[in-house]
């Protein structure tokens, strides 16, 4: 007796699984410039990796001699594959199918999705695009079970656990509202197409019943709003530059909290020297400077991923690499509101620490910080809570931390730039104290200032005397300082400390917890 017929059938499920919405379906996404779900997984993941889970599941339609008469795929799919040869989950809705918004089987799928990720400790890669859940179907009285049951673990639980132990990336490239949404922004990193992606709460048809206002998916979510509001870490110009985009963070990340970070073999000379280096940082302290090209003659060369450049943009993120060693790097940049830290900057900052300390990459810090930002604007967006918050995620962070002190440093934000045991390198540009020497002259002596027969000359002589007794030698001279360099040994001298941390990092594993902060 044999099993043929049965596994004919098995096959036939199979196949009709991954007909998704139909020639039809398939060519309406298609015509909306957009990948399929499962385009998407195999141009993401490299070639013939990709081992599908739940082959055949679907929502069946029987007849009465159960004979299988409709067959309506999962609208959601997923599985492992590899990502420059690094097992990785990856999955997302299929909207050539109830316009991505999950059907029964699909949404168990999408569920198991962060199980899946979780179980076998390896990063996931969600490609979002669907609306969420529909009043269709809702009402609940034909019968069945209505809800989940009072004792089910909440279905948020292993979204959010997953954040502790494995890099989550999630990938929008078409409209994205509701629960899909809400699972964007519950990731490490989070990266939109520039023209075909939309990130909403809730679209426009709802937003107009609800509040009478008139707007498209553009409008509402997408990605000139979404870059300047942090919800998406980075825009691509479209799904092939967003693959690459994922491929490259996932570089600098181990598999999950209980490996270390991925060292590589660096082709970029160690004791590399820039001479521009001298000359990056002005004599006129209120000259602004090019922070990014001082990081890129640094770090190894082109390393530097950027993350969230117009959110908070007063305050640079990225990742990169030392000597093959990926690092989290911090710098403020003085051409936006001279690097001070606002609310939104604080934001991104603590965020970026949380995630750092959370995978164990260690953090080099370049800093140019004026303070927190002032005036009524700064009040109104809670600026102080936001910087504490950044305040105390470095002060409580694990990992190793190199701060570099490249200009100026003033005030209680320059606190959110050093942690424990960290290794403090200053160049002969920096300048550090209570307030910055204009807005300290202004307070300390404001009678005399005043008194002068010109306030605004007195003001100028005042602020140029204490400038010129402000030198770089007495923190080498007190040990505040571990070293005070030449702008060009930076470079050298962080590689060094890259080899130092190397042990502490092969220790420097495991879930982080830290408290709550302000």
């Amino acid at each position: 007796m044999s099993w043929e017929e049965e596994v004919r059938e098995i096959n036939r499920r199979r196949r009709l699984a991954k007909q998704q919405g139909g020639k039809e379906g398939i060519a309406k996404q298609h015509a909306r410039g957009r990948l399929t779900i499962r385009e998407r997984i195999e141009a993401l993941l490299d070639a013939g990796t990709f081992q599908e889970q739940g082959l055949a599941t679907a929502i069946p339609d029987y007849d009465d001699n159960d004979r299988l008469t409709g067959f309506v795929p999962a609208n959601y799919v997923v599985g492992f594959g590899r990502i420059d040869g690094r097992r990785v989950v990856a999955g997302g809705e299929d909207f050539t199918l109830k316009g991505g918004s999950p059907n029964a089987a699909g949404l168990r799928k999408s569920v198991y999705a962060e199980h899946l990720a979780v179980q076998y400790k390896v990063p996931l890669v969600r490609s979002l695009e669907g609306g969420g859940g529909s009043v269709k179907g809702g009402g609940g009285r034909r019968g069945g079970t209505v809800g989940e049951p009072v004792y089910a673990t909440p279905r948020f639980r292993i979204i959010a656990d997953a954040m502790g132990e494995v890099p989550v990336v999630s990938m929008a490239a078409g409209a994205v509202a509701g629960f899909p949404a809400g699972r964007l922004v519950a990731s490490h990193f989070s990266v939109m197409t520039r023209y075909t992606a939309q990130i909403m709460i809730g679209g426009p048809a709802l937003v107009e019943r609800a509040l009478g206002v008139q707007l498209t998916k553009d409008e509402l979510g997408g990605a000139a709003i979404h870059a300047k509001s942090g919800i998406v870490d980075n825009v691509a110009e479209d799904e092939h530059a967003m693959f690459h985009q994922v491929r490259r963070f996932l570089s600098y990340l181990p598999a999950s909290v209980y490996q270390r970070t991925p060292r590589v073999v660096s082709e970029d000379d160690p004791e590399r020297m820039e001479e521009e280096l001298l000359t990056a940082v002005p004599r006129d302290s209120n000259a602004p400077f090019d922070m990014r090209e001082i990081l890129a003659m640094i770090m190894d060369e082109g390393s530097v991923f950027e993350l969230g450049r117009d959110y908070g943009p007063s305050q640079i993120v990225a990742l990169a690499r030392i000597d093959g060693q990926p690092v989290g790097v911090l710098a403020n940049d003085n051409r936006v509101y001279a690097g001070a830290m606002t609310a939104e900057a604080g934001q991104k900052y603590r965020r970026f620490v949380e995630m750092c300390d959370t995978f164990h990459v260690p953090i080099v810090n370049f800093i140019d910080q004026p303070g927190f930002m002032i005036g009524p604007e700064a009040e109104r967006s809670a600026t102080i809570r936001y910087g504490m918050a950044a305040v105390c995620a470095a002060a409580q962070a694990t990992v190793p931390w190199a701060a570099i002190q490249v200009h100026k440093g003033f005030g209680v934000a320059t606190a959110a730039h050093y942690a424990p045991n960290n290794y403090v390198l200053a160049w002969p540009s920096v300048e550090s104290g209570a307030l910055p020497l204009e807005g300290g002259v202004a307070v300390a002596f404001h009678r005399e200032i005043a008194a002068a027969p010109d306030p605004d000359a007195k003001r100028r002589e005042l602020e140029e005397r204490l400038r010129s007794a402000r030198s770089p030698y007495p923190r080498a001279e007190s040990f505040a300082v571990h070293e005070l360099i030449d702008p060009r040994e930076t470079r050298p001298m962080l590689c060094r400390w890259v080899d130092w941390i190397q042990p502490q990092l092969d220790e420097l594993t495991g879930p982080t917890r830290f408290p709550m902060r302000p």
